[in-house]
């Protein structure tokens, strides 16, 4: 096996395959580009050459301005030469888009690094590269053409054949050796062109959690469309049947005197059921999201919760500007859970509700006077809550001493 990985790379790496000249071109397109940069900082000093303060400032400073603003130029026609010729696709800088380059910025001083000390090193091993094919090339014929030169000369084929003979092995290690030096070429410049001209490792995190965040937020955003989309089905479908139903049994059952007792007794529970089935459906309806909360708001839908808890409820709304529909949920959801689990377990005589918006930060504070201890960890329903309100980056505090009080305190983000 190993035998055959050697021959297999010593047949990649012969002077007449694909990937050698690959390597080469690739090693060589990149010359004139990786000396750019020095041209353009230099080649004032050719034609110039200051010796006051001032003109020597202005020999600096103007081909330093003039290098900038070729940096992102030169960084693109480098992605474009690395995909275009191996195949390796380097993403853009987070600043790419901006009409000015940050000078602070970590990623301009490591494109700056490789445009004038990697790229430049990079492109004098291109140009011994190009050198040692040529080199190579011309000891390598050298038989070919040296029984036509002088006698005099040091390659004359007559005068000097074993120093011909040694020049042509010569050229031949060099055409073997020349395939290999691209291939390291062709890596170092690869390797530092993903490294200095691509986003590092904490660009790219930050980068992959900014997606994620739109990702989650575009998930979140679709289950609140989808819940209000059954939201409607159920309350202008099922619903209506069911409110038709139940006033067809009752009509039934009000009208109807002749019957059996015994159809009567069916007709009696079927209404019955109608009602009571009647009467879940709204609550799940309400569950899923309650159209009063799309058409007028929290204050009017948190009203309505208020009305329905079987203990007094003091509710206070600040929100003078409304937050997305899918924050708005999500603090109904949370009054919502937390009055059901104070009416469930908290023993308490009276609830606090609160909701404020300060700024792009919609808070939210239930607190009640029972009997404390409560645990997210204790299946209660907090630990949902704090699954829900986390599904929009916001944050989820409970202080619940033994003996209470209890506070649940929501913070949501609703930045427009």
């Amino acid at each position: 096996m190993a035998s055959t990985f050697e021959l297999r790379r010593a047949v990649e790496h012969a002077p007449w395959s694909a990937t050698a000249w690959r390597d080469t071109t690739f090693v060589a397109s990149g010359v004139p580009l990786h000396f750019v940069g020095w041209t353009v900082l230099t080649a004032i000093w050719w034609v110039w050459q200051p010796v006051n303060a001032t003109p020597i400032m202005i020999a600096v400073l103007v081909p330093c301005a003039a290098f900038l603003g070729l940096i992102r130029p030169l960084t693109r026609a480098q992605r474009e030469r690395c995909w275009a010729m191996l195949g390796i696709d380097i993403p853009p800088l987070r600043f790419d888009g901006r009409s000015l380059p940050d000078l602070r910025s970590v990623a301009l001083w490591r494109q700056v690094r490789y445009h004038l000390v990697s790229g430049p090193l990079v492109a004098c091993g291109g140009l011994l590269l190009i050198g040692l094919w040529a080199g190579g090339l011309a000891l390598a014929l050298n038989t070919t053409y040296a029984w036509a030169l002088p006698q005099s000369s040091v390659l004359s084929l007559t005068a000097h054949a074993i120093r011909a003979g040694f020049l042509t092995v010569i050229g031949v290690l060099f055409l073997v050796a020349a395939p290999w030096a691209a291939t390291g070429l062709r890596k170092w410049d690869a390797r530092s062109a993903r490294a200095l001209l691509g986003p590092d490792r904490a660009d790219e995190l930050e980068r992959r959690v900014e997606d994620l965040a739109e990702k989650r937020a575009s998930v979140v955003d679709a289950a609140d469309l989808e819940r209000r989309r059954i939201e409607r089905d159920l309350h202008d479908g099922a619903q209506q049947r069911l409110v038709s139903l139940a006033m067809n049994l009752g009509l039934a059952r009000e009208t109807l005197k002749d019957v059996p007792d015994d159809a009567m007794q069916v007709i009696v529970e079927a209404h019955e059921e109608a009602k009571e089935a009647l009467t879940e459906l709204r609550d799940l309806i309400r569950g899923l999201h309650p159209a009063v909360l799309e058409d007028r708001g929290l204050d009017a839908a948190l009203s309505g919760i208020a009305a329905r808890v079987p203990l007094p409820v003091r509710l206070h709304v600040d929100v003078p500007r409304r937050a997305s529909s899918t924050v708005e949920a999500v603090a109904y959801f949370v009054v919502s859970e937390a009055l059901t689990n104070v009416v469930k377990h908290a023993r308490a005589s009276k609830v606090d509700v609160t909701v404020d918006r300060v700024g792009d930060v919609l808070k939210v504070v239930v607190c009640d006077d029972g009997a404390g201890g409560a645990d997210p960890a204790g299946g209660s329903g907090l630990a949902g809550l704090t699954r829900r309100v986390s599904s929009v980056d916001g944050t989820f505090r409970i202080t619940s001493p033994a003996g209470g009080p209890t506070t649940i305190t929501v913070e949501l983000p609703c930045a427009l």
